[in-house]
């Protein structure tokens, strides 16, 4: 299977939800790496490395995210992959 990186930013009422918690908890069943952190605007941003169906599969949750989050809009930006992490991290 095909490794990549996908950058993604998810929009909408996801901070304060758990929405980090709940990403880095599917990303690590997925087997992917990386992180997630909230930013300044509200949004959450996170940077996904792993085989390609699983971070499409990852991206596919970030639509609906946990059970509290009103996901409105999830933008990604596929990159060459790099290799760069050993873990999915929580960042602040």
């Amino acid at each position: 299977m095909e490794n990549a990186r996908a950058h993604v930013m998810i929009e909408g009422r996801v901070q304060g939800v758990f929405f980090r918690y709940h990403t880095q908890e599917m990303a690590v069943r997925l087997g992917l790496t990386g992180w997630v952190k909230n930013r300044p605007d509200g949004n959450v941003e996170a940077v996904l490395e792993g085989e390609k169906g699983r971070i499409d599969h990852m991206i596919q949750w970030c639509h609906r995210g946990p059970s509290q989050a009103n996901v409105t809009e999830v933008h990604q930006v596929w990159e060459d992959y790099r290799g760069e992490f050993n873990d999915f991290s929580i960042r602040y």
